[in-house]
């Protein structure tokens, strides 16, 4: 793995126990611009997680609890008149940063999370007809809580596919959470975390993936993969031309994380699931079945075959 990066997933480890394929993830999916969605129960590390992110990265970090009573405005920010100098000035809203965790994203409006959606695809917002860009990186790691918790509603098909990958932390094993709590007796191990990268490195590094080699081969491996989510006979809706451009991006990301200038099936593979498990319908009797989508997509990948490439 690329050093530097190396370096910052053992800073988020010291806050962060026994997740590090997730912390992986998370950084594959931001240096590949795109954003994430934890699905988890409360309580299992996803704020901690952000900020020790954050603080590794120097990214400027907020947070927001997405209740009902949420407004858009909350979001996106305001114009309010200012009686001294008689003029309408803009007060920024709380996505105003690098890094936004927006907590319980389906337990708050549409309105308001079609604003948050708005700002994750455009990367800018226009309030009372001016438009205002946001920093650059610019990600959202958006939770959600299991569906039948109190007061929130599965989010639609249409707004799942805007998040390049879905993600969850899960229980700790059972020495990790020992780990855990030995750990804050003291002292929060968010206190120790060390600086290792920059918004301008990482701005950097997006570009230089952006370089990455990738062989007709690959392009063609990745059709095969998302066509046969839309033959599926246990997926009633296929995943779209957004899921191709996800899988290309993070399997870039993911080559670079591994020092390499060009793309190999083994990067497909491995973001796969985190890129297009959330993104297909599965058949009514799939989920009666209790069929995971994650089940498909390595069914998927054991019956596409691999391309053999010349390196």
């Amino acid at each position: 793995m690329n050093q530097e990066m190396k370096q910052t997933v053992n800073e988020i480890k010291k806050a962060v126990v026994g997740k590090d394929e997730v912390i992986i993830q998370i950084l594959v999916t931001l240096l590949s611009r795109g954003h994430i969605l934890l699905e988890d129960i409360p309580g299992v590390g996803k704020t901690n997680l952000a900020l020790a992110l954050s603080k590794s990265l120097q990214l400027d970090y907020h947070r927001i609890q997405l209740t009902p009573d949420i407004m858009p405005s909350d979001i996106v920010g305001f114009t309010m008149y200012n009686p001294q100098t008689q003029q309408f000035e803009y007060k920024e809203g709380i996505a105003f940063c690098h890094l936004l965790l927006a907590d319980e994203m389906n337990r708050t409006s549409s309105k308001t999370q079609a604003a948050l959606l708005e700002l994750m695809e455009e990367g800018q917002m226009t309030v009372d007809g001016k438009t205002y860009v946001l920093p650059q990186p610019f990600c959202v790691i958006a939770t959600q809580n299991p569906f039948g918790s109190a007061g929130t509603q599965l989010l639609p098909d249409s707004q799942m596919d805007r998040f390049m990958s879905r993600l969850s932390l899960g229980y700790p094993q059972f020495e990790e959470e020992i780990e855990i709590m030995k750990q804050r007796q003291k002292s929060n191990p968010l206190d120790d975390i060390q600086s290792v990268l920059s918004p301008e490195m990482i701005l950097q590094y997006q570009r230089m993936i952006d370089q990455i080699y990738v062989h007709d081969d690959i392009y063609h491996y990745i059709m095969q993969i998302i066509t046969a989510t839309r033959s599926h006979s246990q997926i009633e809706q296929g995943v779209s031309p957004r899921g191709s451009l996800a899988i290309m991006k993070t399997a870039k990301a993911y080559a670079f994380l591994n020092d390499r200038d060009y793309v190999i099936p083994q990067d497909v593979q491995y973001v796969a699931p985190m890129v297009l498990a959330h993104r297909f319908i599965l058949t009514y009797e799939a989920k009666m079945n209790k069929v995971s989508s994650y089940q498909i997509v390595d069914e998927i990948l054991e019956s596409v075959g691999e391309p053999q490439l010349k390196v």
